[in-house]
This record gives C-alpha cells, sequence and structure tokens, in this order.
C-alpha cells in the first residue's frame, strides 16, 4: 500500500473505522457495521460508496437483500483493512476522533523521523498548506505531535515530531507503508 491510497482512504471521516471493523471481523451489512463504527447513516454510505470506488469493498454477490447488501473486502482491501485495524487499535479510544480527520493519518505516516513543514508538504503533495497546518495543530493540542523551533537558526524553522500516541500510530503507518 502506498500513500496515496491511504490519503484517498481517509478522506472519508468514515472510512478507516469501517476497515478496521471489517478486518475485526464484524459482519460486512449495515446494521453491525453502523453499531460497530457509531456513524450516521448519511456518512456511513458515503464513506461505503468511496470505499467501493476505490476498489477496497465490493457487494457481496448472492447475500443480502437488495436493499440491505452485504459487502467483502477485496484482495486489496484486505491489505488496507489490515493497516487500518492496526492504526484504529494503537489509538487511545478517547482519541478517535482524530483519526477520522482527513490529514491526521497521512500527515503523522510522514513524522517516523522528525520534519519541517516544507518536506511533510512535500511528501503529500495534494495537502494545503492550510490543511497541513491545521492538522498540526490539532495533533499539537492532543499532544500526538511535538513543534520544537530552534532558537539559533535563522530564519526560525520549526521542526514537527511524533510524540506519545502520535508516535506510536506514525511507527505503524511507517512501517506498513515502508517495509524496508
Amino acid at each position: 500500500m502506498d500513500i496515496n491510497l491511504l490519503v484517498n482512504i481517509t478522506a472519508r471521516a468514515w472510512a478507516l473505522p469501517i476497515l478496521s471493523s471489517l478486518h475485526a471481523g464484524v459482519a460486512g451489512r449495515q446494521a453491525p457495521l453502523l453499531t460497530a463504527t457509531g456513524a450516521s447513516r448519511t456518512a456511513f454510505a458515503q464513506s461505503m460508496d468511496h470505499l467501493i470506488t476505490l476498489g477496497l469493498l465490493e457487494r457481496n454477490p448472492g447475500y443480502g437483500h437488495p436493499l440491505r447488501p452485504e459487502f467483502r473486502l477485496t484482495p486489496r482491501g484486505t491489505a488496507a483493512a489490515g493497516l487500518a485495524h492496526k492504526i484504529h487499535t494503537t489509538a487511545p479510544h478517547g482519541d478517535h476522533d482524530l483519526l477520522r480527520k482527513s490529514w491526521t493519518v497521512p500527515v503523522l505516516t510522514t513524522l517516523h523521523s522528525p520534519r519541517q513543514f516544507s518536506t511533510i508538504k512535500r511528501s503529500l503533495p495534494t495537502i494545503t498548506d492550510r490543511a497541513l497546518s491545521q492538522s498540526l495543530k490539532l495533533m499539537e493540542d492532543r499532544h500526538w505531535v511535538q513543534r520544537h523551533v530552534d532558537p539559533a537558526a535563522r530564519p526560525p524553522r520549526p521542526t514537527y515530531a511524533a510524540i506519545n500516541a502520535g508516535a506510536l500510530l506514525s511507527h505503524t503507518a511507517a512501517t506498513e507503508l515502508h517495509p524496508f
């Protein structure tokens, strides 16, 4: 799996929890997945459509009612679900809302070592300056990322490093995306 697929998966808030739930053995039907994730019906439907479009989920032919279909992971989806489950189980339970933010996991993936803003941005070409700044600020507030400014550097250049739960998640995601 590559960083672009991870960016695409996290573009929908409930895609990561849905994949994680399917990996954990939750039945691929709407009611059990809604219960497992806590998503609203609308957000859930959008995330499911998104995962189907990405080729990670498919309707299970011959199973389920036409109005209540059953879904299963594709071979590509199985690998993504494994990573989603590792990320979801590594994060502290009270911080799962932060995982549903679009850029949290991709940004953490780039922070396997301390990086400057511009280096993070180059690693994620589709992220805007504003989205990256907001993501880093949210993670700083939760103590997942630490910002350090070297007072001797001219001009000052802040460096960001994953800490605490952010470091665990960064290591988990980076190891899966770059196994060597």
